[in-house]
């Protein structure tokens, strides 16, 4: 079977004005579907680069980067929007939550980008509310809601789509040991029971812990951690 993911060769190098400044230097990466890999390293090693790669929010300088069969150095601005729409699910460290939408129109806003009608779209959304354990808490605002059940909310919209991929940059970094257990513990079901495909960047090693795999990110070279992959 194909990897759900492939870098290849890929060298990623940002321009500030006159400025060179190399992320990432000949990279190649292989994730299969229904994996959870998890990304450490120091801060500007390149971690955050790479998700934007995968979920085509940048392009690399050079390399192919390949996800769910599909070249993204082949899609134009409006192919890559409507790539991102139908296959990524991105989870952030801040949530990003709409502090006046209800939870569950937080959740539904993607959906409303799709063809689904209103009835689809609120099965679609109480599905996704139940299997982060909010379906009770739908019609509260983010501000009633504690920072972990802001988080569940965000996980809930990031899978409301049923997407091929999910991107976590951070997603504990704002929370406390006992939400961030709760909503790694949210991932790891998705990742095991609904067979999600998630990278992870994290500076937590408890965090990755939780992943099939962790790759360590140094001067722009992945290092698998040993003994950490269990798959």
């Amino acid at each position: 079977m194909d990897p759900i993911i492939r870098l290849e060769g890929v060298t990623k190098v940002y321009r500030r004005g006159a400025i060179e400044v190399p992320v990432l230097f000949r990279l190649d990466l292989e994730v299969r579907a229904g994996e959870f890999l998890a990304l450490m390293g120091p801060s500007g090693s390149g971690k955050s680069t790479i998700l934007n790669l995968v979920s085509g929010i940048d392009l690399p300088t050079e390399g192919r980067v390949v996800v769910a069969g599909i070249d993204l150095g082949d899609l134009d601005g409006s192919a890559l929007a409507s790539f991102r729409s139908r296959h990524i699910g991105f989870v952030f460290q801040s949530y990003n939550l709409i502090p006046v939408l209800t939870a569950f129109q937080n959740v539904e806003l993607p959906l409303l980008l799709t063809g689904l009608t209103r009835k689809e779209r609120r099965e679609h959304v109480l599905a996704a509310l139940e299997v982060v354990g909010l379906r009770d808490r739908m019609d509260h605002f983010p501000r009633q809601l504690s920072g972990g059940e802001e988080q569940r909310t965000a996980i809930a919209r990031a899978v409301v789509t049923d997407p091929t991929l999910l991107v976590a940059d951070e997603p504990t970094g704002d929370l406390d040991a006992g939400s961030a257990s709760d909503v790694l513990g949210l991932l790891q079901r998705l990742h095991l029971e609904f067979g999600k495909t998630i990278v992870m960047v994290t500076h937590d090693p408890h965090a990755a812990e939780r992943a099939d795999r962790i790759l360590h990110l140094e001067k722009g070279v992945l290092i698998e951690s040993a003994g950490r992959n269990r798959t």
